[in-house]
C-alpha cells in the first residue's frame, strides 16, 4: 500500500431508507477516520458537500444507479446536477443489457457522454460494470470500453446485485486496464482482511459500508 488504508475507502451509504441522521453520521465517521470519500445517493450530495468543506474527504455519488438502464441523457443530466451540488466523484452504472447484447458502441457512447460531463465539471468518473452479471470476456470488454470512453476508474459492483467484489474480478480488471485506470472493488467487503485482499489484487479504491470496522480492526 502506498497510502493509509483509510484513504482507499469510499465510506458508503446507499440504502434507500437512509435518513438525514444516517447520512450525517456517515459523514462524521468519514471526517473522523479521514476516508477517501463519502458515497451517498444523489439527493444527499448537497448536504454531504456542505458538511465536508475544509476536509480532504471527497463527496461521491452514483449515476444511473443501481440498474444502469436509464437513458444516456438522464445519466448526463444526473451527473451535471450532482456536480453542481458539489460532488467530486461519480460512480455510474453501464448499460448492462446493451453490453450483453454486444452493442458495444452504444455502451461506449453512454460512458463517454457521462465522462465528458464529469470532466467538464472537474469530477472523477468510476464506471460500474456489475461483474457478477458478466462473463470474464464481458468483464474485459466492459473495462476496455470504459477506458476508451475516458473513465478514470472501473468498479466491480453496485452492491445491489446477487454478488459483490471478488479477488478474481479485481485481478482481471487490473490486468485489463493496466496502470491506465483505477480499479474500485465494492460489494461484500466487510473486514480488514477483505479490503487488504482486494488491494493486493490490484484495487486502488474500496467501496464499503463497513469502513469503520475495516480501519479499526487489529
Amino acid at each position: 500500500m502506498n497510502k493509509p488504508l483509510a484513504k482507499y475507502l469510499d465510506h458508503t451509504l446507499l440504502k434507500p431508507e437512509a435518513t438525514e441522521t444516517d447520512v450525517t453520521r456517515v459523514i462524521a465517521e468519514a471526517k473522523q477516520y479521514d476516508f477517501a470519500s463519502v458515497c451517498i445517493n444523489p439527493y444527499w450530495v448537497k448536504l454531504c458537500h456542505q458538511q465536508l468543506v475544509g476536509t480532504d474527504v471527497n463527496t461521491c455519488t452514483v449515476i444511473g444507479f443501481p440498474l444502469g438502464a436509464t437513458t444516456t441523457d438522464s445519466k448526463v443530466a444526473e451527473s451535471k446536477q450532482a456536480l453542481a451540488d458539489g460532488a467530486d466523484e461519480l460512480d455510474m452504472v453501464i448499460n448492462i443489457g446493451e453490453l450483453k447484447g454486444r452493442h458495444y458502441d452504444t455502451v461506449q457512447a453512454d460512458i463517454k457522454a457521462v465522462a465528458e460531463a464529469t470532466h467538464a465539471g472537474h469530477g472523477l468518473l468510476k464506471v460500474i460494470i456489475e461483474a457478477v452479471l458478466l462473463t470474464d470476456d464481458e468483464k474485459v470488454i466492459a473495462c476496455q470500453l470504459a477506458e476508451k470512453a475516458g473513465a478514470d476508474y472501473v468498479k466491480t459492483s453496485t452492491g445491489f446485485a446477487s454478488g459483490g467484489a471478488t479477488v478474481h474480478d479485481v485481478e482481471l480488471m487490473r490486468k485489463t486496464v493496466g496502470d491506465h485506470l483505477g480499479v474500485k472493488a465494492a460489494g461484500g467487503i466487510h473486514t480488514k482482511a477483505d479490503a487488504l485482499a482486494m488491494i493486493e489484487a490490484g484495487a486502488t479504491r474500496i467501496g464499503a459500508s463497513a469502513s469503520v470496522a475495516v480501519v479499526t480492526a487489529k
